[in-house]
């Protein structure tokens, strides 16, 4: 099992960053694909970006690439999303998530998930 604690959201204003972070516990982190996730108000959670178990693979939302960045440190149980150039349609609760296998974008092939963490966005 995983466990799963987001931090690092808030408010910031458009065009600057945040680094979103992901602790984990439990003894198949090192070897779980990992995601994050966004949800608004009113709109199905999507997909952001997800990286495998190694951090050799990663895969974006065309939404956000070229402007964040998911990376892990596995000797520390984390796993992080950095957020540059931010703009106010990325305001969303944002979610991290691990699965066994393959690093995948349907949230639904995702066993594990933090209790998410507000980004908000200003103009």
């Amino acid at each position: 099992q995983v466990q799963l604690v987001e931090s690092g959201g808030g408010l910031v204003q458009a065009g600057g960053s945040l680094r979103l972070s992901c602790a984990a516990s439990g003894r198949t982190f090192s070897s779980s694909a990992m995601g994050w996730f966004r949800q608004s108000p009113e709109k199905e959670r999507e997909f952001v970006a997800t990286i495998s178990w190694n951090g050799d693979y990663t895969y974006y939302a065309d939404s956000v690439k070229g402007r964040f960045t998911i990376s892990r440190d596995n000797s520390k149980n984390t796993f992080y999303l950095q957020m540059n150039t931010l703009k106010p349609e990325d305001t969303a609760v944002y979610f991290c998530a691990a699965r066994s296998g393959h690093p995948l974008s349907n949230p639904r092939l995702y066993n594990y998930w933090g209790q998410g963490t507000q980004v908000t966005v200003s103009s």
